[in-house]
């Protein structure tokens, strides 16, 4: 598959999914990079765990909070 098949196929995609497909890529990238940086394959379950985080919380840093201390159902003092 050369790259414009798949430039092709990545735009025939909803736009949720090819968020999904750029995350993976960023996944493979910052693994590739720690990889060549410790000369190792694998991650440790703590390194992705982070990264997972990182992925999850990503664009989320601005997001306005929308709930308040009335939303709570229960106060724990």
């Amino acid at each position: 598959m050369g790259y414009a098949e798949l430039i092709r196929k990545l735009q025939a995609l909803p736009e949720d999914k090819q968020t999904e497909v750029f995350d993976f890529v960023e996944f493979l990238t910052a693994r590739f990079a720690a990889s060549k940086e410790e000369g190792k394959e694998e991650w440790s379950e703590e390194k992705f765990a982070e990264f997972g985080m990182e992925q999850a919380m990503r664009g989320m840093e601005d997001d306005p909070v929308t709930y308040g201390r009335d939303d709570l159902r229960k106060v724990w003092r």
